[in-house]
């Protein structure tokens, strides 16, 4: 099942060249930084236990963020689908090698905006489940790019009820409220979020 709007954000299974939606005025945002506007996927990955891969991660050039706990995912690339950019994030994030078949519908859509680096990011992104049947394998970093190589310093496998009972943070930061309508087959539209 696809959410409305999807096509018009250029999710659809052929929508990589589509315009993405109008974004809020620079003004708006809380800082000066650069602004970059992108399209994004985030992949709830299921090991055949059920638990949830998320990376430990920070940024450098921001250390009063501190560390926090995220999505595997990315950049859709211009002329890539939502399924072609998860394959190849979860290759490049993962070592893992996923068919597009595996991929689940974007029936998770939110904007979101955060600092990384020198820039501020402004981003629509779509959350996909995919599953594996290994359970928590190990994890292949030797196609990540350098920037990834220096922000995710660790990886663990989350039990649903982890990440719901957590107080870490998380990337989505509603992960832990969200995570389980979302794989119990909710479609969710959420709201706006300054993450940073």
């Amino acid at each position: 099942m696809r959410l409305p709007g999807c096509e018009s954000l250029g999710y659809g299974s052929g929508g990589g060249n589509q315009i993405v939606a109008e974004l809020e005025e620079p003004s708006q945002y809380p800082d000066e930084l650069p602004l970059v506007t992108r399209r994004a996927v985030r992949i709830v990955l299921l090991d055949g236990a059920g638990h949830v891969l998320l990376f430990h991660t920070h940024d450098r050039d921001h250390a009063q963020l501190g560390e926090w706990w995220e999505l595997p995912g990315g950049g859709i690339d211009p002329g890539e689908t939502y399924l072609e950019a998860a394959v190849r994030e979860l290759a490049e994030e993962t070592g893992l090698v996923v068919d597009a078949s595996a991929i689940g519908a974007p029936t998770w859509r939110r904007r979101a905006s955060f600092r990384h680096r020198q820039a501020r990011h402004v981003q629509d992104e779509v959350i996909v489940t995919t599953r594996i049947r290994l359970s928590a394998p190990s994890i292949d970093v030797s196609r990540r790019l350098d920037y990834e190589l220096d922000d995710y310093f660790d990886f663990r496998w989350w039990s649903r009820r982890e990440i719901a009972e957590s107080t870490e943070r998380f990337y989505p930061g509603r992960l832990p409220t969200l995570l389980d309508a979302f794989l119990d087959g909710e479609e969710i539209d959420e709201p706006f979020e300054l993450w940073s």
